[in-house]
């Protein structure tokens, strides 16, 4: 089997991300990055954090390469890491090969990111292993450190190096909870779903249909999470209502566009799904 050494440069943004800032979270993640402090966003699926931290990606390398001048390098690397239970220290810090008759080292996404000074953003954190989360923790302290094992090595941070976890504390049960010992590491943004017009906007850019489709659809998501809690288990999430507006776009008609896109997707229960369907046919008689 052919392993290919991870890239960096493979992991820079190369094009500004579409990002609507809904409070002060640029200015605290910026003001967390030059200050070296890790940060830990929280909040609903599909709500943005991903795209923020890709928004931040790109925002911070346009500020470094005017800063430094035009010779300055292009772009600061983002390795984004989707965390599973089946996630393991070796799987981001690296491990030993053979090819031909030799054993080589391959670095982990971690390592790299470490090593070159690019964001690393550990998506879902909660759902790796404990065991796992553990080797981030001389990470995002004073010491800026990560243990390599195997190797017998301990790697210093490069100064650029920035460490971003994510969660969503509406799916974690107690087991499965961020430990106090790694939260207070870090500063935390809170992410929740926009107002109805910062939605609409955002609804109307990323599926390019009307503004009026784009406002009906944000007013339906908070028609839908007025649910949570009672019939629903979670309101349907930004990104739903953008799936439902690019249907919509293509010529679906708007209520079964909402049915594919966001009712069967919330619930299984034919009872709760026609509950949410009546709310979308009061919004799109």
């Amino acid at each position: 089997m052919k392993v290919r050494e991870i890239n960096i440069e493979d992991y820079k943004i190369k094009e500004r991300p579409y990002y609507l800032p809904i409070r002060d979270e640029v200015t605290i993640f910026r003001a967390a990055y030059e200050s070296g402090i890790p940060v830990l966003l929280k909040g609903p699926t599909g709500t943005g954090k991903t795209r923020f931290v890709e928004y931040m990606a790109f925002l911070l390398s346009s500020e470094k390469s005017l800063k430094e001048g035009e010779d300055a390098p292009q772009g600061i690397s983002l390795v984004t890491i989707a965390c599973h239970e089946d996630l393991t220290t070796t799987d981001l810090v690296g491990k030993y090969l053979l090819k031909g008759d030799e054993t080589i080292w391959l670095d982990g996404p971690l390592t790299k990111a470490v090593k070159t000074g690019a964001i690393c953003y550990l998506d879902e954190i909660v759902e790796a292993r404990k065991d796992t989360t553990v080797i981030i923790h001389p990470l995002s302290d004073h010491r800026r450190v990560l243990p390599i094992d195997k190797k017998g090595t301990v790697l210093e941070a490069h100064p650029n190096f920035f460490l971003v976890i994510s969660y969503n504390p509406g799916y974690q049960s107690l087991i499965k909870d961020l430990k106090q010992s790694t939260k207070q590491r870090f500063v935390a943004l809170d992410f929740d779903y926009p107002s109805r017009d910062q939605e609409a906007q955002i609804i109307r850019h990323e599926s390019q249909t009307t503004q009026e489709i784009a406002y009906d659809l944000a007013k339906l998501g908070e028609k839908i999470r007025h649910l949570k809690g009672h019939a629903l288990g979670e309101g349907a999430s930004t990104r739903l209502l953008i799936y439902a507006g690019r249907l919509i776009q293509k010529g679906i008609p708007a209520r079964r566009a909402c049915d594919v896109a966001i009712t069967s997707l919330l619930t299984d229960e034919k009872e709760v799904q026609r509950a949410v369907n009546e709310v979308v046919a009061a919004v799109f008689p």
